[in-house]
């Protein structure tokens, strides 16, 4: 499906190149946000519920408490940030594809994390094309095939 997004940059197509989902995970308990074995774990299953493939894993933990953590997808990545002073942790999981599904993802950190309560935000990621360029070409080839205005005049077209 393409959209058209009209604005100060000009009118342009929008291809979906992919979907984001923003997961705020609130009441988790501690001990689940501190466990650096539980979110690489987590993260990894995340992916596999995505139907991603898992390139590479970064962590940091931080002393006293919290964990950042990346899993690099061939379809983009997941990622969290846990503050478990808080029982909050932030999530990103990005996918393209038509083959991926980044929500089932969320929904297996939701559970992972034993979130008592969270939310999500599901954002198109969408390419933009100048609607000129395919204008363009099109005038370009339409001149190329089209009798110049003296021809025009010689013949009797006008």
């Amino acid at each position: 499906m393409l959209n058209v997004l009209s604005g100060q940059l000009g009118d342009r197509f929008l291809a979906p190149v992919g979907t984001h989902c923003i997961l705020e995970l609130y009441d988790c308990p501690a001990a689940q946000l501190n466990d650096a074995d539980l979110i690489k774990h987590s993260l990894r299953e995340a992916a596999k519920k995505a139907n991603a493939t898992l390139l590479n894993e970064v962590m940091h933990q931080f002393e006293p408490q919290g964990i950042t953590a990346l899993a690099l997808l061939s379809e983009s990545h997941i990622s969290i940030h846990t503050w478990p002073e808080n029982g909050y942790a932030a999530v990103d999981v990005f996918t393209c594809g038509q083959h991926t599904d980044p929500e089932m993802a969320c929904l297996y950190l939701v559970r992972a994390m034993q979130a008592g309560t969270y939310a999500v935000r599901k954002l198109p990621r969408q390419s933009e094309t100048p609607l000129t360029s395919s204008f363009t070409i099109a005038a370009h080839a339409l001149e190329a095939s089209s009798p110049s205005p003296r021809e025009m005049v010689a013949s009797g077209i006008e």
